[in-house]
């Protein structure tokens, strides 16, 4: 067997960085002089000696090729660092007109505070290097009460959910919505030079829609074409009388339609029995999730639909929250997007069957790494919580089974046993 070279000289691939090194062994194993290297390799010895005094200063790696430092920056770190800072004043704050900031105004900014020229094309790469981005701003009501805002979030939310699980109210986000016959545009292909068009009626016609969204991803709606009042809403509080059983918490913003004198009647002969309401704080509709729900309907459920008439867009509305009762994951997201709910860590229905409490798997290294090398076989023992998706012999005993999963699940199943050995560590209050 053919004894491996284990020379660098052998294993670099670069023609100056084979010289520096051959020259070094050249010294170290056979005690050549500089000027004979020199001559074998055909460099002088002012450059063989450099090359002896750097390898005797950083080692033999310092030998490597290295990258060319190239010219020094016009503007250094504390500077990119204070332009950071500057830009987030906004535009307004240096005499622009609108909080917008373009790569020309950014290169004017910086030649008036640090003299320094830069081309627009440039400024974008410094942006960049800074982690700055394009962006469309999301506007927001000078109104807000930040802090109350921030109460509700970390108060009194956690407050509902405690007493939602012990006292069994199912929660419920409430929220309207207007949908026009005119379509939500969005970008679709199209032959270069030819702009899309799409034909609709110019009409003010609509339907109103008020719905309610569950954190298990139950979807109610009532639509008709009118716009709500309260008379209106408490029909709908019926609605979800008759369809979620047991008592319900109602979680809504402070619209006039919800503090009408028809809510009050209506709670007063009977419904506060069933029924307990939850005023979202002012001008922050980011906080519900059911803002998500309007959102996906008119931009994924019914983009560029064009409607001819009220009818036809009552039965795509219909078409289309059909489609997303189906989705339950969807309808989920948009609590986790509003920062409501964290994901949970199941994969269709099922659970990953994890005998003992998640904060002693944590603890115990052998039974983590049991888990671990279930997963690198990409193989998960599943605990259905409902018999219809047990095999037809396991239906009476309710054991446990392994099955492989495909491929298209084997990389959230990662994310999933992690997040719930993570979330479960963090609520049992382990160290």
């Amino acid at each position: 067997m053919a004894e491996i070279n284990t020379r660098l000289s052998a294993q670099t691939t670069d023609l100056k960085e084979y010289r520096r090194f051959r020259a070094w062994e050249l010294h170290q194993e056979k005690g050549w002089t500089q000027q004979q290297i020199a001559d074998v390799l055909g460099v002088t010895q002012g450059a063989v000696s450099q090359w002896f005094k750097r390898a005797r200063e950083g080692g033999v790696e310092a030998l490597r090729r290295q990258k060319a430092p190239g010219a020094q920056p016009w503007l250094t770190a504390v500077q990119k660092a204070r332009l950071s800072e500057m830009l987030k004043r906004g535009a307004e704050a240096y005499g622009f007109r609108g909080e917008v900031w373009t790569r020309k105004r950014v290169a004017h900014v910086i030649k008036h505070e640090f003299g320094v020229t830069y081309t627009p094309r440039h400024v974008g790469r410094i942006l960049a290097e800074l982690n700055w981005s394009r962006q469309k701003p999301v506007t927001r009501a000078s109104q807000r009460d930040e802090e109350a805002i921030r109460r509700w979030v970390q108060e009194r939310w956690p407050e509902l959910r405690e007493k939602a699980e012990g006292e069994g109210y199912t929660i419920v986000f409430v929220d309207e919505a207007g949908f026009y016959l005119l379509p939500m545009v969005v970008r679709t292909y199209a032959p270069v030079g030819e702009t899309p068009l799409i034909e609709c009626l110019l009409t003010r016609d609509h339907l109103s829609a008020i719905s309610g969204i569950t954190p298990e991803g139950k979807l109610y709606m009532i639509v008709q074409p009118r716009s709500f009042k309260s008379p209106d809403v408490v029909r709908f509080l019926k609605h979800l009388l008759r369809h979620i059983s047991g008592k319900i918490l109602v979680i809504w913003d402070g619209a006039p339609i919800h503090r009408g004198q028809e809510i009050k009647d209506f709670l007063a002969n009977g419904g506060s029995e069933r029924i307990l309401l939850e005023r979202l704080p002012g001008y922050a509709p980011e906080l519900n999730p059911d803002e998500g729900v309007w959102n996906y309907l008119k931009r994924v459920e019914l983009k560029n639909i064009a409607c001819r008439n009220v009818p036809h867009l009552r039965q795509e509305l219909r078409k289309a929250t059909r489609r997303l009762r189906r989705k339950r994951n969807i309808i989920r997201s948009c609590f986790s997007q509003a920062g409501l709910i964290r994901n949970q860590c199941r994969l269709y229905n099922c659970e990953y069957s994890i005998k003992e409490q998640p904060c002693q798997a944590l603890r115990q290294n052998s039974s983590f790494r049991a888990q671990v090398v279930g997963l690198v076989a990409h193989k998960v023992t599943v605990t259905f919580r409902s018999d219809r998706h047990l095999q037809p012999t396991q239906r009476k005993s309710r054991q446990p089974f392994s099955r492989r999963l495909p491929p298209y699940q084997q990389p959230f199943l990662w994310h999933s046993i992690f997040f719930h050995h993570f979330c479960c560590y963090r609520r049992n209050g382990c160290r």
